[in-house]
């Protein structure tokens, strides 16, 4: 009985797919590095203030611009009322919930007679921003109704609520993203209101 010879096993199919697969290894990896780089990009974000966001204007002047004020006043806000005194930007609207929860502090500030207070009205219906601040009170000396927003953006503004400190020369020196707090004007602003008066009074001092 004749025995035919087994033909040895190939090993082909299984040498195809193992180089197929050291192919698609590098493939394999780019999510997971894509995984990694988000996940630090996120871990450094966490370690981060939100509101602490840069701003180009930073030391420049403040941009050019006139605003009418807001239904029911009579003093609008350009750049030339932005020089001579030490004062704050305050960029509010009255469909903006985080302007309510500060608004009591800028009401507290005109009350002690701080720091002058301007408010630079974002995308605003005239008639709610009027109604806004006949009812919570207007810690404003002048007001710029920004309807379209345009004037914000020269600002650099990122939403609303945000401050802005502009001393005498009608340079921006500081900027607070989000509603203000007692601890941010204690400890941040209000520093540095002082700070800018007094370096404007020991200059005045030395000019003589």
């Amino acid at each position: 009985m004749s025995t035919e010879p087994t033909a040895a096993p190939s090993h082909r199919p299984a040498e195809t797919a193992a180089a197929a697969s050291r192919h698609r290894h590098p493939l394999f990896l780019i999510p997971v590095v894509a995984f990694l780089i988000l996940a630090v990009v996120f871990a450094i974000g966490l370690g981060k203030d939100p509101r602490i966001l840069p701003s180009a204007l930073l030391g420049k002047p403040v941009p050019t611009f006139r605003l009418p004020p807001v239904e029911g006043r009579t003093l609008g806000l350009a750049t030339e009322d932005l020089k001579g005194e030490v004062s704050l930007v305050n960029v509010f609207a009255s469909w903006c919930l985080a302007c309510r929860e500060e608004h009591p502090l800028l009401m507290a500030l005109k009350a002690r007679g701080a720091v002058t207070i301007h408010g630079l009205n974002y995308k605003d219906r005239p008639e709610d921003a009027a109604r806004w601040l006949d009812s919570m009170g207007d810690p404003y000396t002048r007001t710029g109704a920004d309807r379209n927003g345009r004037v914000a953006m020269d600002w650099g503004v990122y939403g609303v609520p945000e401050t802005f400190l502009v001393d005498w020369d009608g340079r921006i020196v500081y900027k607070q993203v989000g509603p203000l707090t007692l601890k941010i004007l204690d400890e941040v602003i209000l520093p540095r209101v002082a700070r800018l008066r007094e370096d404007r009074g020991a200059g005045a001092l030395s000019a003589r």
